[in-house]
Formats: C-alpha cells, sequence, structure tokens
C-alpha cells in the first residue's frame, strides 16, 4: 500500500510539472504578438554657421582668407594652426622657401598625400593654377577613413611653397565626421585659392 501512494505523488507531480510548463509556453507564444515596425530613417542634424571670410597678413611672404570663425596661430617659420574647436578640426600650414629644391618639395608633398592611400577609398587630385598670381598646385580630397581628409600645396616654382593639410582629432570614421570634414574642406580651398604672394 505504501508504494501505491509514492507512486501516484510521483504521477501527481509530475503531472503538475508538466501543466506549468505547458501554461509557461502559452504565455510565452501569445505574449510576443506586438507587431513591430521599422523606425523611420534618421540623419544626425549637424548645423555650422555660414562662413565668413576675413584677409589674414602678416610678415611672411604671403596672405590668404580664412574663416572668420576659426583660430589662428603662428608658429615659426611662417608656419601656422587654423583650429575649429567646434568641430575638432586644425588646418596645419608650412612653408619653404624654395631653393634649386622644387622638385625634392613636390614629391614631399605628394608624398605625404599617399601615405594615406592604405585608409583611403578615393583620392581625388584637383590641380590649381592662377597665372595671374602664380600661384600653381594641387588640392587632394581624400575619401575614407584616413587621418587627412583634404590636402594641399601651392607654388610659384621660383620662390615660395606652401602645404596644408587638416586633421580631425576624433576617431576617422568618414561617415560620422563627413558634415564637418566638407564644411572645412570648403574653407582649405577657399584659402587655396585667395593666397598671394607678397
Amino acid at each position: 500500500m505504501l508504494r501505491l501512494k509514492m507512486g501516484n505523488n510521483r504521477q501527481n507531480r509530475n503531472s503538475i510539472v508538466g501543466i506549468v510548463f505547458t501554461v509557461l509556453g502559452l504565455l510565452l507564444f501569445t505574449a510576443c504578438k506586438d507587431d513591430v515596425f521599422p523606425k523611420p530613417a534618421s540623419h544626425l542634424r549637424l548645423d555650422y554657421p555660414m562662413a565668413k571670410y576675413v584677409d589674414f597678413e602678416n610678415d611672411c611672404p604671403f596672405s590668404f582668407e580664412m574663416n572668420s570663425e576659426a583660430v589662428i596661430k603662428g608658429e615659426k617659420d611662417c608656419g601656422f594652426t587654423i583650429s575649429y574647436p567646434k568641430m575638432k578640426a586644425t588646418i596645419y600650414l608650412t612653408y619653404k622657401p624654395v631653393n634649386s629644391n622644387i622638385n625634392f618639395l613636390l614629391r614631399d608633398a605628394q608624398k605625404l598625400t599617399y601615405e594615406h592611400v592604405i585608409k583611403a577609398d578615393d583620392i581625388l587630385e584637383q590641380p590649381y593654377l592662377d597665372s595671374s598670381k602664380k600661384v600653381y598646385g594641387m588640392f587632394y580630397q581624400v575619401d575614407g577613413n584616413a587621418a587627412t581628409n583634404s590636402q594641399f600645396y601651392v607654388t610659384d616654382s621660383t620662390k615660395h611653397f606652401v602645404t596644408g593639410s587638416v586633421y580631425f582629432y576624433a576617431k576617422p570614421n568618414y561617415d560620422s565626421i563627413m558634415p564637418a570634414a566638407s564644411y572645412v574642406r570648403n574653407d582649405m580651398q577657399r584659402l587655396m585659392e585667395t593666397l598671394k604672394w607678397k
């Protein structure tokens, strides 16, 4: 008789456990019936002020126009940093006098750009010629996750050579910095196109 009671308790326990699992299974299947809708496409909105340009001139053998919102600091030998604190970007300008070394300076400027070819998706070259001001050069647009996305050099071929490159103080993710990169690239092109020798 004792054996029969123990067998019945086991059967009761097993049937209760089975019922509990069945109820839980039904609850899980019926609880997950909410319709799922895709989220609408959205874009990060970055508003930058309309660029206003001012003349920059000092004792160096060249002058140019720059964005009035940018902060310029002089370094030795007519090199400058033009920073954009809100965008965490800086344009680096370097000046070198030409002393029968124009081929070396050109190769060096081109080499600096093409060092980024590993990370770049594309490098677009845009020649620049202004014979009235004797300013000749090249503007490089570097697409992709490279450390710099714009560079240029200008020269008069006989006395002066200026290079410029922009760097962002953020991980180089082209998609996320693209609006700021486009804004600073426009400023850099304006700088190059307004550069004049003294």
